[in-house]
């Protein structure tokens, strides 16, 4: 099992052959998608076409949310790393929902997430 970012899904969604040829090479792990990695690639279309686009592409993968504590842990590493690092609110859940389910996150944002203790992240094909 895995974590995906943001940035690997949308170049699934825009059929990008690496990233497909990496998500079909799969064994069959689950991918699991944040759902607030749901609701960024929804917020970032512009029209319903695209939300029915998104919605059916997302329908293929297991979109988990965080528990409480997740949501705890979160709110220290951001407080912890927002100042020096910059790091992100939806950053912060996501790498901390990775840390707690002690998966890797398949991402190539790894700079947003260097200062999450314990985050395993794996750049998923070449770019």
């Amino acid at each position: 099992m895995l974590v995906v970012d943001t940035d690997v899904l949308v170049d699934v969604m825009r059929e990008y052959q690496p990233a497909l040829d990496w998500l079909q090479a799969l064994p069959d792990e689950d991918v699991l998608v944040p759902g607030f990695v749901a609701m960024e690639l929804i917020d970032g279309c512009k029209n319903t076409g695209e939300i029915r686009a998104t919605r059916k592409a997302l329908s293929n993968f297991r979109v988990i949310w965080p528990s409480e504590s997740t949501c705890a842990s979160a709110l220290t590493v951001l407080m912890d790393c927002r100042p020096k690092y910059g790091l992100g609110l939806i950053d912060a859940l996501v790498g901390q929902m990775a840390v707690d389910l002690n998966l890797p996150l398949a991402t190539f944002n790894k700079k947003h997430y260097t200062c999450i203790p314990r985050l395993q992240t794996h750049q998923p094909y070449e770019r």
